[in-house]
């Protein structure tokens, strides 16, 4: 090989790279838009947890966050409600799960208020709701009726009320998510 063929050879090896490289940072600048609208908005980002101060709710109270779209219901149990929970037994229920594993603090019960059936919220949060039989929550549209732990216990509902992720950051506090 002359060296005018070598001096062309190289120099076409180093306009191929570069274009190469000139390419490969193209397509990734172009396709970087796309890549980062996969990510969730900022506001959905912000609700990814929330949380909640306690201290203003009175034993016997509800309340309902909301929280990624969804209500929260947020129950400072009396005793009583806690003795119907604990006293129930187990094997009986149609999704099977003691109130120990429901709450933390047997006082607090933190549920997603969303009926498992098809998608209702149930009633109970207001004091002049109706509760249902067992005392807890009452989802009107085909009659699901739950317990002071959220357990379904009569009606077409499949599942208890689900718990989400939460922790008591102080006595008076908690973070959902």
């Amino acid at each position: 090989m002359s060296a005018d063929s070598m001096k062309d050879a190289s120099r076409r090896d180093f306009l191929l790279h570069a274009a190469t490289a000139v390419g490969v940072a193209g397509a990734a600048a172009a396709a970087w838009p796309f890549i980062d609208s996969l990510n969730p908005a900022a506001d959905t980002r912000a609700l990814s947890s929330i949380e909640v101060d306690l201290a203003p709710i009175a034993v016997g109270m509800a309340i309902t966050v909301k929280w990624r779209g969804k209500p929260v219901f947020i129950r400072h149990r009396t005793a009583a409600e806690i003795a119907a929970a604990e006293s129930v037994e187990v094997d009986d229920l149609r999704d099977p799960q003691p109130d120990s594993a429901r709450v933390t603090k047997p006082g607090w019960l933190i549920l997603v208020g969303v009926c498992t059936h098809l998608g209702c919220v149930p009633l109970g949060q207001k004091p002049a709701d109706p509760r249902g039989d067992f005392g807890g929550w009452f989802c009107p549209c085909h009659g699901s009726h739950y317990d002071t732990s959220g357990r379904i216990r009569k009606g077409p509902a499949p599942k208890n009320l689900e718990v989400p992720q939460y922790t008591f950051l102080t006595d008076t506090t908690v973070r959902i998510g």
